[in-house]
């Protein structure tokens, strides 16, 4: 009982904190004003508090900073707001990828800010699942997280009444002598007030002061602050808007009631900071396509509430908007699927963007927000066909976004938006065959004829996991000879942008995100595999690939360098992964120490460079200066299997670092980063001594797991024991993924092997 008594005590008290807390950041926050003091607010900052929707948003882009992020295509501006870096719970629905789709958002946002208001739609148009509603979701996010700090805050009206108990006069609200001797009715309790209007539209308080004077007033402030000129500084939207139709009437009212005293109406108002929010529709917004009416508005001198307005309102008729377009006022309005409305449905934003306005029967409706949509390349191509697509044009800022094509990046939209909600365990390169086999279906072969003599060459014969590589890790096809592989990789980001130009640009055509997640999620349930194995990955995309009649994708015909050969980057896939299993298990097997290889080939260069300019090289051990180890660098010369002379291999190598060195100005010059290719093949060569030995422990890791270590000794045991620990720490194995891992290997790759 005493505990009993003393957790509801504890409660309580932590109720009470809670209040305490929630009372503070309200007052902090500045949320109710008079009109007095939002003015004094307002002189503080004057351009921060009168922002139109476009400015407040890109200031909401800059408020969150940007990284400059390097591709094989090129450098790029990120918008941090797009990892929604302010709230790390959300980081599922952050945006992988996609900076010149930020790019170009962000550049259209910028020109609205400089034309004085958004006076055109931005349609983001690509294949469906290419993240266009991720984009303006994770805007809407920034938005909402913007506006709850100081920098973000926004403000706009109510209009109060008090009781008429509390102050008795002409107006029903009190004497002339009573009612002056209150300095406004914005921070009176609920209890003496009578009636409250709310502003529906968000008009500015601005907006209360005449537009003359106000333009006078922001034209001062503008010098003040330094602006060239007042345009530079204040919206179209600040410097022209006026009052709603209801707020309009209000003020005539009581100006009139007022004998024309501009300081008693004021008094009425009551300036109030509020957030945008996507739940509660307030600055961000989303119209799917089966919605046809945007805005509209209804009578309020009926409504039962007006009864206890000043007799001075209620004999006039009010109005009051509403509606998504009025809804999304200070913020973002999204368009989801904008082109599958009927033309007629949507055929009213073509005077409404390029007013500001929208029509409604009692009044015009001014338009502060900046409007985004999406559509699919299907509908854009019926669009342009359309006679009225041409008057739509100019109101438009189209900005394609197409797939992604790197498979780095589209395996970070599976690991980050698909695997949290897979039940089991999820062994190393599940997503990865996703990814690629993903990215593959969206490769185009390149036109060689649109490029120089050089990087021509280069490209023919390029296939599509080639291609893939290039996109991913700008890693040029090892078949190359040097100067090609440099030549391509120069090149990377002219190839990536080959097709912009074209009506099926690469990107447009493949496998979506949305297909792929399908595949996940339906291998997570394979009865044969306790893991989310890429084996079952692998099955589930062969059973998609039997689908042809359903994806345009599968339809296309095979090209010369497997582009569009869904077989082939089946047998691809398999083949890259049992070599990937290859040498996980290798570099687990406690054979030979990775780091080995780093230090012989670090080794053999130190040696061909002392060569080369024929000095001798130091002893680590003695001290003593020694004539380069011609026996080491022929042996890994011969592991390296280097054709030709072995002294012009070795010149060639210097020259490739020198080269090197050029092209990555201030960086340590590393063997492994300039020839990753040789490091690869050492590897190889001395993985190939041991292919027996590697073997015979993916033999004992399938006895240990599958039949209890039934006729293992102990030695071996401990070794299949540890090399699964390993194959755990390294690379994320647990025991059921790592034996399907050995136990195919021994199908497919070891099996001419005899295991003793």
């Amino acid at each position: 009982m005493a505990q009993a008594e003393s957790d509801k005590t504890s409660v309580a008290a932590e109720i009470s904190a809670v209040a305490e807390s929630v009372e503070k950041r309200f007052q902090k926050g500045r949320r109710v004003l008079s009109f007095s003091e939002y003015l004094d607010l307002f002189a503080s900052d004057p351009v921060r508090f009168a922002r139109d929707s476009s400015r407040y948003l890109r200031d909401c882009f800059d408020h969150f900073g940007t990284v400059v992020v390097e591709q094989p295509w090129g450098k790029f501006t990120r918008w941090r707001l797009f990892d929604l870096p302010w709230d790390p719970s959300q980081s599922h629905h952050a945006l992988i990828g996609q900076e010149q789709v930020q790019e170009e958002i962000y550049r259209s946002v910028s020109n609205f800010v400089r034309e004085g208001r958004p006076n055109r739609l931005v349609l983001l148009h690509g294949p469906n699942g290419s993240a266009k509603s991720t984009i303006v979701a994770c805007m809407m996010r920034g938005l909402e997280h913007y506006s709850t700090l100081d920098q973000g805050a926004l403000y706009r009206f109510n209009w109060v009444f008090p009781s008429s108990k509390t102050l008795r006069g002409t107006l029903g609200f009190g004497q002339k002598e009573q009612s002056s001797q209150v300095a406004t009715f914005a921070h009176l309790p609920d209890d003496p007030v009578d009636a409250k209007l709310l502003v529906e539209v968000r008009d500015h308080p601005l907006f209360l002061i005449p537009r003359e004077e106000r333009q006078k007033l922001l034209a001062r402030l503008a010098k003040q602050n330094g602006e060239a000129s007042v345009s530079d500084g204040f919206s179209d939207w600040i410097m022209r808007g006026e009052l709603s139709h209801k707020s309009q009437t209000v003020f005539e009212a009581l100006l009139s009631s007022y004998n024309g005293s501009y300081t008693e109406v004021l008094k009425h108002v009551q300036v109030e900071r509020y957030f945008i929010s996507q739940r509660y529709r307030v600055g961000a917004v989303t119209i799917g396509p089966q919605m046809s009416v945007d805005a509209a508005e209804r009578q309020l001198t009926m409504d039962r509430s007006l009864a206890s307005l000043p007799a001075s309102l209620q004999a006039v008729t009010l109005y009051e908007a509403k509606g998504e377009l009025v809804d999304a006022a200070g913020g973002v309005l999204e368009f989801s699927d904008l082109l599958k409305r009927p033309l007629d449905a949507f055929k009213y934003l073509q005077l409404s963007i390029e007013t500001g306005e929208v029509s409604l029967t009692q009044q015009n409706v001014l338009l502060n927000c900046v409007m985004t949509g999406s559509a699919n390349e299907l509908h854009l191509d019926a669009f342009r066909e359309h006679p009225e697509f041409a008057s739509f044009r100019g109101r438009l800022e189209l900005i394609r976004t197409p797939y992604l094509r790197s498979a780095a990046h589209e395996q970070r939209i599976y690991d980050t938006h698909v695997v949290p909600h897979i039940r089991r365990h999820v062994a190393p390169h599940a997503t990865e065959m996703a990814a690629q086999f993903a990215v593959l279906t969206r490769m185009r072969k390149p036109n060689t004829d649109k490029y120089s003599r050089a990087l021509s060459n280069a490209l023919s014969g390029l296939t599509a996991v080639e291609k893939m590589d290039l996109y991913a890790t700008s890693r040029a096809p090892e078949r190359l000879e040097p100067d090609a592989q440099k030549i391509l990789r120069a090149g990377v980001r002219e190839v990536f942008e080959e097709s912009d130009a074209y009506p099926i640009y690469e990107g447009r055509v493949g496998a979506s995100p949305r297909e792929m997640r399908g595949v996940l999620l339906d291998a997570a349930q394979s009865t044969a595999y306790r893991c989310l194995s890429p084996l079952a990955v692998l099955d589930e995309i062969e059973q998609l690939c039997m689908r042809k009649a359903e994806f345009g994708w599968l339809q296309q015909d095979t090209q010369a360098g497997g582009y569009h050969d869904v077989k082939l980057f089946r047998e691809t896939l398999i083949s890259r992964l049992l070599t990937a299993w290859e040498q996980e298990l290798y570099a687990s097997s406690g054979l030979v120490d990775d780091q080995q290889y780093d230090d012989l080939f670090e080794r053999y260069v130190q040696h061909v460079s002392v060569w080369v300019k024929k000095e001798r090289i130091r002893n680590r051990v003695t001290g003593e200066y020694e004539e380069p180890d011609e026996a080491m660098m022929r042996e890994v010369e011969r592991l390296l299997d280097v054709k030709g002379a072995a002294e012009e291999a070795r010149k060639q190598m210097i020259s490739a670092i020198a080269a090197w060195a050029i092209d990555h100005p201030g960086q340590k010059v590393e063997a492994a980063s300039v020839f990753p290719q040789y490091l690869r093949r050492l590897r190889d060569a001395i993985f190939a001594d041991k292919r027996s030995d590697v073997a015979k422990i993916a033999r004992d890791i399938v006895v240990l797991v599958r039949d209890e270590a039934a006729g293992l000794d102990m030695g071996r045991a401990r070794e299949a024991r540890a090399s699964l620990d390993r194959l755990a720490s390294r690379f994320g194995y647990c025991d059921a993924c790592g034996v399907d891992l050995a136990s195919m290997l021994l199908r497919k790759r070891y099996s001419d092997l005899i295991v003793a």
